[in-house]
């Protein structure tokens, strides 16, 4: 099939209606490779403020690999996913040292770097270097399902290969940056998951989906058959102006810093929560203890179940310290990288302020 009329249609389109985002307005790839990392997972009026302070605070690759990695986490603070901006920050350090602070212009070379996949790869190859590299992202999925009325599971590894295929058949070779770019803000912006636009669509007339008026049947996705449920208790002890943080060391919030952690099978009552603050040597007189349930955290692979415990201890109470535990002023929390839902307990309690 012959697509250069689509592909004419769809980058007049294109050129007329994109959302002028910062990252267009560059070539630079440190820049592009910014965004592209900040929006994975993250819708674009959310990551834009994040984008515009990093690269405030960080205008060129080095001053990013120089940044001390706390640093970097807490400017991070709020996105989630953590392991993007741990990612980011050892690739940055990886372009300084192996690619003296050069952003590499080839497929390969990019793709090598810690954090970057066949996606991103090949959004900065054409974006910033203008190579024939398609990209597959969701919206891109989305408008090649609906335009080849393609039924193959988007999530599934058969599927990821035959869109990729999909979309390196379709794509413009001798424009590909501004290919990718369009197809990409058409998923976004006017073929989206419900209620998609398709009477002033470009690519309308060549639909097949619309011709065959299937368009809420696609993209197909395959249901997730894993969900582990865990259930975390958090300690948040009060002494004076005093609490305690432990920096995690594995896992999501790798880095970040965290009240002091119990992980249970199930859900903590009162009585066994008293009994682990027993076997941490503290007697029942020794705190007021109140309970906070948090909202489930949904994560891709499992759920959350938060529980802070929220622990007044008494001025004369010494606590036993776990391995890691670090004592801070409530006051200096805003100082520290802590995860989103923690975050949220905090604010919501009023806790970056001294206690009374």
């Amino acid at each position: 099939m012959d697509f250069t009329s689509v592909q004419h249609k769809l980058r007049n389109w294109y050129q007329k209606h994109y959302r002028p985002l910062p990252w267009r307005k560059t070539r630079d790839a440190y820049s592009i490779w910014l965004s592209e990392i900040i929006l994975q997972q993250t819708r674009v009026n959310q990551g834009l403020p994040y984008y515009e302070r990093f690269i405030q605070k960080y205008p060129e690759v080095k001053d990013l690999a120089q940044a001390p990695q706390e640093e970097v986490l807490k400017l991070w603070e709020g996105l989630g996913y953590y392991s993007r901006a741990r990612n980011m920050h050892a690739a940055a350090q990886s372009i300084v040292e192996e690619h003296e602070s050069r952003f590499p212009d080839q497929y390969a070379a990019i793709r090598s770097l810690k954090g970057v996949g066949d996606y991103t790869a090949a959004a900065i190859a054409s974006f910033a270097f203008d190579l024939p590299h398609a990209v597959v992202d969701g919206n891109v999925q989305r408008v090649l399902s609906r335009f080849f009325a393609e039924y193959e599971a988007v999530n599934s590894a058969k599927g990821k290969k035959r869109f990729q295929a999909l979309a390196d058949a379709f794509l413009n070779t001798k424009d590909p940056a501004t290919h990718n770019q369009a197809i990409m803000e058409l998923g976004a912006t006017l073929c989206k998951p419900k209620n998609p636009e398709c009477d002033i669509c470009p690519l309308a007339e060549a639909c097949q989906a619309r011709a065959r008026a299937i368009q809420d049947e696609l993209p197909v996705k395959q249901k997730k058959k894993y969900d582990r449920q865990r259930y975390l208790n958090y300690w948040f002890f009060q002494q004076a102006e005093n609490t305690w943080l432990q920096q995690r060391d594995e896992g999501i919030w790798k880095g970040l810093f965290q009240f002091p952690l119990y992980e249970s099978g199930q859900e903590l009552t009162k009585d066994q929560a008293l009994e682990q603050l027993q076997i941490m040597g503290l007697k029942s007189s020794d705190f007021d203890i109140q309970r906070q349930d948090l909202p489930v955290h949904k994560l891709s692979h499992q759920s959350l179940f938060i529980t802070v415990w929220k622990l007044r201890l008494s001025p004369d109470v010494t606590l036993r310290e776990g391995i890691g535990w670090k004592k801070v002023t409530v006051s200096q929390l805003e100082d520290f990288a802590i995860p989103r839902p923690l975050r949220k307990f905090l604010d919501e309690n009023q806790l970056t302020l001294p206690l009374d």
